[in-house]
């Protein structure tokens, strides 16, 4: 069974998406935003690849690689976190998909994650709940447009987009 049978949702986040990363406390007020460009590739059947660039207002940029295997219809991540993504077979609109993942750094943080696709698969919104100390930390409200399928003209060089 090809990867786009086995796993049509996450499949479907494959090419560039741009958009907007909001963080919030756990009082609800605002403390960040910036501006985003996510890489999203399958290398092959068993290798996916994204890379995540955050553009601030004022000139920070950030850029992180999310590199991870594909074993058991779920992606692995296994680098500077860890943890796992994952289609959810409850939602029969094949609209949602779940991660959870830890950092190496902080044993005491976890974080969940939704992505919810639209059905035409060119907008998809994601949440993030983070618990630290066993209590809610944060949360992060992410709204994101597909832009390209091709993705290696967004490698080098990379700029903010234009939103």
């Amino acid at each position: 069974m090809s990867l786009k049978e086995s796993m049509p949702i996450i499949s479907s986040s494959n090419g560039v998406w741009e958009g907007w990363y909001r963080h919030y406390d756990a009082n609800g007020d605002k403390i960040d935003e910036h501006t985003s460009r996510l890489l999203c590739r399958f290398l092959d059947e068993h290798t996916y690849h994204q890379t995540n660039q955050y553009f601030w207002k004022d000139g920070k940029v950030e850029i992180k690689d999310f590199p991870t295997k594909i074993e058991d219809n779920k992606l692995v991540f296994f680098t500077h976190i860890n943890g796992w993504a994952a289609e959810v077979p409850l939602d029969t609109y094949n609209r949602t998909i779940m991660l959870n993942w830890t950092r190496h750094n902080e044993p005491d943080l976890y974080l969940y994650e939704m992505i919810q696709h639209s059905d035409c698969r060119k907008f998809r919104s994601r949440v993030w709940q983070w618990f630290k100390g066993g209590q809610l930390w944060k949360r992060t409200l992410i709204d994101e447009h597909f832009v390209d399928l091709d993705w290696s003209k967004y490698e080098e060089n990379p700029q903010p987009p234009k939103l």
